[in-house]
């Protein structure tokens, strides 16, 4: 199985601003339709977001959650390990804010902090990254036989665009809650980076949790991409028709409503 490669990203038809409305609303309903099967049918699934910043991870997760129950997913933004979970493996706090049956759950950054930033700026031994591939596996390994969907997708943005975009949230009073230190020192170390993303994606990319680099350069594409594919993951092998009704509800529903109740 050949891993995908930030160097030869794939090619997405290009969604025009005329059509771009139309198709999200049309993405968005068919993901309302697979999360309610989801629920209805106890299927797990997690959204592993990582990427470049400002490639679009943010507004992607901001439209895959909008048509969906709220009961039912949870959005997790990983940050750096406070004291209690450094005192652990790296991968305890993970098992903390895995999805209950019927449930999504979405990663904004993930247990690849171990491969990625860690490696890159330090903050975990050579041994301990280069150990992590194979942990990471056997985890998600273990997630894919418990019946948990795992869904791995990657932003990436070129340096041009990404520049552009982070001047633009410094100009723009409501958006500069997004700028962080962090994002130029990542933009100083963008070449590392890549590095570490292109071995992340030759050694943990398996049938189970296969890697989809989503091109982020054009927005709404992108959005549109990755919102399809999401919904194309969930729903493969998911029987998607209303799910039965318990006979204890039927037998509740006609003492209640009798004749009125028609139930097809």
């Amino acid at each position: 199985m050949k891993a995908p490669s930030l160097h030869r990203l794939p090619k997405f038809e290009k969604v025009s601003n005329g059509d771009y409305e139309a198709a999200l609303k049309t993405v968005q309903e068919r993901l309302a339709a697979v999360q309610a099967s989801c629920i209805g049918r106890s299927r797990r699934a997690i959204v592993a977001v990582e990427g470049l910043d400002a490639a679009g991870k943010g507004g992607f997760i901001q439209r895959l959650t909008a048509p969906w129950d709220p009961r039912f997913f949870d959005v997790q933004p990983i940050k750096a390990p406070d004291a209690e979970e450094k005192a652990h493996h790296y991968l305890w706090r993970f098992w903390q804010k895995l999805p209950a049956q019927g449930e999504v759950n979405i990663f904004d950054r993930t247990w690849y902090g171990r491969v990625l930033v860690e490696r890159v700026e330090g903050f975990a031994t050579e041994a301990e990254w280069r150990r992590a591939y194979d942990e990471i596996n056997a985890f998600e390994k273990t997630l894919a036989d418990d019946g948990t969907i795992i869904i791995k997708l990657f932003f990436t943005v070129s340096q041009k665009e990404q520049d552009e975009r982070l001047v633009e949230r410094l100009e723009t009073p409501e958006k500069r809650w997004k700028v962080s230190a962090e994002d130029f020192r990542n933009r100083m170390k963008r070449d590392a980076y890549v590095e570490a993303a292109e071995d992340m994606f030759a050694r943990t990319h398996t049938a189970h949790a296969p890697w989809t680099i989503i091109d982020g350069e054009h927005k709404k594409t992108a959005r549109i991409t990755a919102l399809n594919l999401v919904a194309d993951r969930l729903a493969d092998g998911l029987d998607l028709s209303p799910p039965a009704l318990s006979p204890d509800i039927v037998r509740l529903a006609k003492a209640a409503f009798g004749k009125k109740l028609n139930l097809g």
